[in-house]
């Protein structure tokens, strides 16, 4: 049995399963290849998926949502909110010319059996499970047969508070009621480390006391036009810490209840946009409430499709769990590109390790596309992880603010000896102090980093790349940034890349089995030790 699985809204996707050998044959995001931040399903999206699969599929499912606008009772398929069993809509479709399967649950459910069927423990082991996003505040349990039980609603709409902090503070967010923008929840989790210490004082205090009891949707920031971060600006200290302060009230909310009533120990599942702040994750891990924690690279809406998929794998055959890969996305296109002005190698490790430690800046590309926001070294941008400069430069290159911090990536075996972590993080979701003083371009202002740890069966190419690093520098670390034009989705396509890349002056570029260099920036011999002291 064949699921295709669709995503409507923002962070639109379309995943297949193959039920009979429960797993993930992809997941195919609409903003990959150069599309807008949080794209909607495009033709292109769906003629690629399509074009993946040699038969009409035997279950087409469409995970709920809701119609645009403010209103919360007009639904598309089955609708945003629910667990319980009967909310799903179960049919059939004719689909050029054939009867297939239709399925649709709730948005709710796509989070719940996506963290639950990519996570890896198995069928039969309790668990809890966190769904913090946008919208939905929420826990819950579920048992050794599936069933489940919702434990109860924590805070409504932790994910737009979060974000509708930074548009309060910023003086270009101008929509007197409006909707959060997507990318503030991740620009106030980096603001947060600017953050001093200490307890809310009484502006802080009064702030949090409207917001996180609120049920409101949108908040209005004219509302709160005689704030004291009325439009202070997102980098003024006062800013700062208050941003600190909220996101500690919101995750001790969460906390305060999960101590009070998460009492089994069983492991915790995440799911929801809130899974991607690495801080909070962290703080779960600490928290020892929970035999282990889980957090699938795409937490947010990306790995919605997917969700919605399981749950109609487990309608169908009673199985809700898969095996999957996270390098699972689009492959690259390989279209002409203008080689004037680049020199071409056969890929060889220790020279582009030989580039990268020269300070070259140098664009990764291998395979199939990771699923998920964060790029995990098959879509990145690689430099040396040694100084400012190159995280002013790569910052610079992104075209995004310099408040941004720059993620490294690190030799799992490697990992203790610079971070302060414990246990592997293949999909960068954790913070972790940083133990090496080297590591100056990927140190934040706060001494933490969001590390990807990487082994040799995880990303065989990735892991060479980083040895060969290892023996030339002494470090088994790099930068790791997202391969992408500001404000799209990863670059899928050299045509694409060579533009960026002259564009916004990366010195090279890998593709699969080839380096390119852009003759303007020549590669020098390297002593290849400079680095050790």
């Amino acid at each position: 049995m064949r699921i295709m699985s669709f995503k409507p809204g923002h962070d639109g996707a379309i995943a297949s399963l193959d039920a009979s050998t429960a797993e993930l044959i992809y997941s195919y995001e609409a903003e990959k290849d150069s599309f807008p931040r949080y794209s909607t399903i495009t033709p292109t999206t769906v003629l690629d998926a399509a074009g993946r699969l040699n038969a009409i599929p035997d279950v087409i499912a469409v995970g709920g949502w809701e119609n645009a606008g403010f209103a919360r009772n007009v639904s598309v398929a089955a609708g945003y909110y629910g667990i319980a069993q009967g909310l799903e809509i179960v049919g059939e479709q004719t689909i050029f010319g054939k009867k297939v399967h239709f399925y649709s649950s709730t948005h709710e459910r796509s989070h719940l059996w996506g963290s639950y069927g990519m996570s890896p423990f198995p069928a039969g082991i309790p668990c809890y499970a966190l769904i913090w996003e946008g919208w939905c505040g929420d826990f819950y349990e579920i048992d050794e047969y599936m069933q489940v039980v919702h434990l109860g609603k924590v805070m409504a709409n932790p994910g737009d508070k979060y974000a509708f902090l930074y548009a309060l503070a910023d003086p270009k967010f101008t929509l007197a009621k409006g909707p959060t923008r997507f990318e503030d929840a991740g620009k106030a989790m980096a603001l947060c480390a600017y953050g001093q210490a200490g307890s809310p004082d009484r502006d802080e205090q009064a702030l949090i006391d409207f917001l996180l009891p609120s049920d409101v949707y949108p908040l209005s920031k004219e509302d709160l036009r005689n704030s004291p971060y009325y439009n202070i600006g997102v980098t003024h200290q006062k800013f700062t810490n208050l941003a600190r302060r909220v996101s500690d009230a919101i995750f001790d909310s969460f906390h305060t209840f999960a101590k009070a009533n998460l009492t089994k120990g069983y492991p915790l599942l995440i799911s929801g946009g809130c899974g991607l702040n690495c801080e909070w994750n962290r703080r779960w891990l600490e928290a020892n409430l929970f035999s282990d924690v889980f957090i699938p690279p795409c937490a947010n809406d990306t790995g919605s499709a997917i969700g919605t998929a399981i749950d109609a794998m487990r309608h169908f055959t009673g199985n809700a769990k898969i095996k999957w890969n996270v390098y699972s996305g689009q492959p690259f296109t390989l279209d002409e590109i203008d080689r004037t002005g680049l020199e071409i190698h056969p890929l060889d490790y220790g020279q582009v390790a030989s580039a990268l430690l020269d300070d070259k800046v140098i664009g990764w590309v291998q395979g199939n596309c990771e699923i998920g926001p964060r790029a995990l070294g098959n879509r990145s941008i690689l430099a040396a992880p040694f100084s400012k400069a190159t995280h002013e430069r790569l910052n610079r290159i992104k075209n995004r603010e310099g408040f941004r911090p720059i993620a490294p990536v690190c030799l799992e075996e490697d990992v203790a000896l610079h971070f302060d972590l414990a246990r592997p993080s293949p999909y960068m979701l954790l913070f972790q102090k940083v133990l090496d003083s080297r590591l100056e371009a990927i140190t934040h202002v706060d001494g933490t980093a969001r590390a990807q740890t990487v082994s040799k069966e995880q990303n065989p190419q990735l892991f060479q790349l980083l040895t060969s690093f290892k023996a030339k520098s002494g470090v088994g670390v790099l930068c790791n940034t997202s391969l992408n034009f500001n404000g799209t989705g990863f670059i899928n396509r050299a045509s694409d890349l060579l533009t960026y890349a002259r564009a916004a002056g990366l010195d090279g570029f890998v593709i699969n089995d080839t380096f390119y260099l852009l003759k303007e920036a020549p590669l020098t011999a390297s002593s290849g030790q400079k680095k050790n002291a």
